[in-house]
């Protein structure tokens, strides 16, 4: 009996890995969503806040990096420089030719 059920089961995970994709426009998602109870909607909510601010962290992280080595390049320490040094920094990276 186990062996059957065992049989069964990998038969279902195999049609479950197998599914069909659905392909739909970003409005057809929103109206769906749209169709939740509240707290599946909350749910959606929570888990792309999640998503976005982890991409902003990375994002953020990444530009100090970015910002660390250009300042470095001009012979500058971005860990000492004041906010003010930081800014006329940003803003000559910005008017460059």
């Amino acid at each position: 009996m186990n062996a059957k059920r065992n049989v069964e089961s990998q038969a279902s995970l195999r049609q479950i890995m197998s599914m069909a994709t659905l392909l739909l426009t970003d409005e057809q998602v929103v109206q769906l969503v749209k169709q939740l109870p509240p707290q599946s909607k909350q749910r959606v909510l929570t888990d792309l806040t999640a998503e976005r601010d982890q991409w902003w962290q990375s994002a953020a992280c990444d530009g100090e990096k970015d910002m660390r080595r250009l300042a470095a390049a001009r012979g500058l320490d971005w860990a000492t420089m004041t906010e003010a040094q930081r800014e006329a920094l940003v803003d000559d990276l910005l008017h460059e030719s």
